[in-house]
């Protein structure tokens, strides 16, 4: 299992990235949208909005907890979907990897 600060570090990474590509300032969705979300929010939301607002505030509230994190992240794997194979959203090649890089941590 990956330190505390080690997964820190590696979400600073991904915040700093999505700040710079423009994905931060993303609306927030409305209170209901996060009710049977689904996996990486997909029923209700873009994943672009459930990576800022649903996985950069769980992950965070568990490092100021300092609670146990999941045996394994996939992560990179959904924005690799979603920004890829799917669409073609190369502007967030940077953040891709430091996605991958945060799932390392686990595995």
């Amino acid at each position: 299992m990956p330190t505390h600060q080690a997964v820190e570090e590696k979400l600073d990474a991904i915040e700093s990235e999505m700040k710079r590509v423009g994905l931060w300032e993303i609306e927030k969705p409305a209170p209901e949208m996060f009710v049977d979300m689904g996996a990486f929010g997909t029923r209700t939301m873009a994943f672009e909005q459930w990576l800022r607002w649903v996985f950069i505030d769980r992950v965070r509230a568990t490092i100021d907890e300092k609670g146990a994190f999941p045996a394994g992240s996939e992560v990179a794997q959904q924005a690799f979907r979603e920004w890829q194979m799917w669409g073609s959203a190369d502007e967030y090649d940077a953040l891709l990897e430091r996605l991958r890089e945060f799932d390392a941590l686990f595995g």
